[in-house]
């Protein structure tokens, strides 16, 4: 089973992709995560990227793509793979289209969790954190005193990357890439959009409906 996670900040691929690893005994594969690893292990690849990641600049398509080649041919990947932030772009799309025929291979199914805007800046917005470590959550997690952490009594402060205006830019950005990528694969007939607003165990319940259907 060869699939992709789409679906914007917040909607909870993570979560999604840990219990399907464990149903469908296949790995997530992660584009930042296999990045960091070929930079580590110092592959052919992950050489050419590290130019890249070393300059501040964004690794090409072309890098990106081969290190993913080279992570699918790996003996875990036999059964299947879950793509996970990967392809972001139509053309990434395209490419890994060519690639996968290449290897007499093929996309099953590309599941869209579907969250609207509005969800997402509440579940985006609501994090909380406190200098001692702890972390809370205005809606899931609440302090027991409002802006007050729990543990030690301090005075709570929102990370830059979770405030609204912050929040705002990943959404547009993400809509403003995956709009075309969505059409593409409805085109193929691969897309299956999953409402991602009920709780984790529904959201699961109806990814596995799409993967065993």
């Amino acid at each position: 089973m060869n699939l992709i996670l789409l679906g914007p900040p917040g909607a909870g691929k993570g979560t999604q992709a840990k219990k399907m690893i464990d149903a469908l005994q296949i790995p997530q594969i992660s584009t930042g995560d296999i990045l960091r690893a070929a930079v580590k292990e110092g592959t052919e690849m992950g050489i050419e990227a590290k130019k890249y990641m070393d300059a501040g600049g964004l690794v090409p398509d072309s890098v990106v793509i081969g290190i993913i080649d080279d992570r699918l041919k790996e003996d875990d990947c036999i059964k299947g793979f879950i793509l996970d932030g990967f392809p972001r772009t139509v053309d990434q799309a395209a490419s890994l289209t060519d690639m996968l025929d290449k290897a007499g291979r093929k996309i099953d199914h590309v599941v869209s969790i579907e969250v609207p805007d509005a969800d997402l800046l509440a579940r985006l917005t609501g994090r909380w954190m406190c200098t001692c470590g702890a972390s809370f959550h205005k809606i899931f997690n609440p302090s027991k005193v409002d802006g007050i952490c729990d543990l030690c009594g301090a005075k709570l402060y929102q990370r830059d990357d979770d405030k609204e205006a912050a929040i705002k830019v990943r959404l547009e950005n993400y809509h403003n890439q995956t709009a075309p990528l969505i059409d593409f694969y409805s085109s193929k007939s691969l897309l299956r959009s999953i409402p991602g607003t009920g709780s984790p165990d529904e959201i699961y319940a109806a990814i596995m409906a799409v993967v065993n259907g």
